[in-house]
């Protein structure tokens, strides 16, 4: 982990206080707070060790691999549009990649040993984005966890070179807040516990 980056935020502060932030400004991220939020995912628990996830930093132009992908799949069955009418939806799909400064895709790359169970490889993957949310908090950055069907899509998998085990989990868009942090809300624990116990 690198040693120059202060993260003053304790851990219940983190996981009370972090929200989804979808509105951020583009002034770039350090390259140093990026590797520190994919080094804080990589302490996830993984079963069997066998850390699943993989990591896709998009910034700059870089984020066009996503904005492509997201045109191709919105215009995938738009059959009798003008020409206007196709490139306004494409555009649109498009910009979509371009809504933070840094898009980091999560993706789960399942073991094939016999041992291991294919829904505990997402599970890892999944708490690796969690990690990386936490920590974006803790560093004053907001970020939000898309996901949706387009993410889902074999053409989605295309862009980031997955095989055909592999999926995405999470795009997680991360930037300098630009909107005021959502007050939380949850409903307590207490309404969704069972207490198992011979006492």
């Amino acid at each position: 982990m690198k040693q120059s980056i202060e993260i003053s935020m304790n851990i219940w502060e983190a996981i009370r206080e972090r929200r989804s932030i979808g509105r951020v400004k583009q002034d770039p991220i350090d390259r140093e707070q990026i590797e520190l939020l994919l080094e804080v995912a990589a302490w996830a628990p993984s079963h069997h060790m066998t850390e699943p996830w993989r990591f896709f930093v998009l910034t700059g132009e870089g984020r066009g691999v996503l904005g492509q992908a997201y045109a191709d799949i919105a215009t995938e069955d738009a059959q009798g549009l003008e020409p206007e009418e196709l490139e306004s939806i494409r555009s649109k799909s498009r910009a979509k990649a371009f809504r933070a400064p840094l898009v980091i895709a999560i993706a789960v790359s399942p073991s094939t040993s016999p041992k291991v169970n294919r829904m505990e490889e997402f599970a890892a993957a999944h708490s690796a984005a969690q990690n990386m949310l936490l920590a974006a908090h803790a560093l004053g950055l907001g970020a939000v966890w898309r996901s949706g069907d387009p993410m889902y899509h074999n053409r989605m998998k295309q862009a980031f070179g997955l095989t055909e085990s592999e999926e995405l989990v999470g795009l997680i868009y991360i930037g300098y807040p630009d909107m005021r942090q959502p007050i939380g809300k949850r409903e307590s624990y207490a309404s969704k516990t069972v207490w198992i116990s011979n006492e």
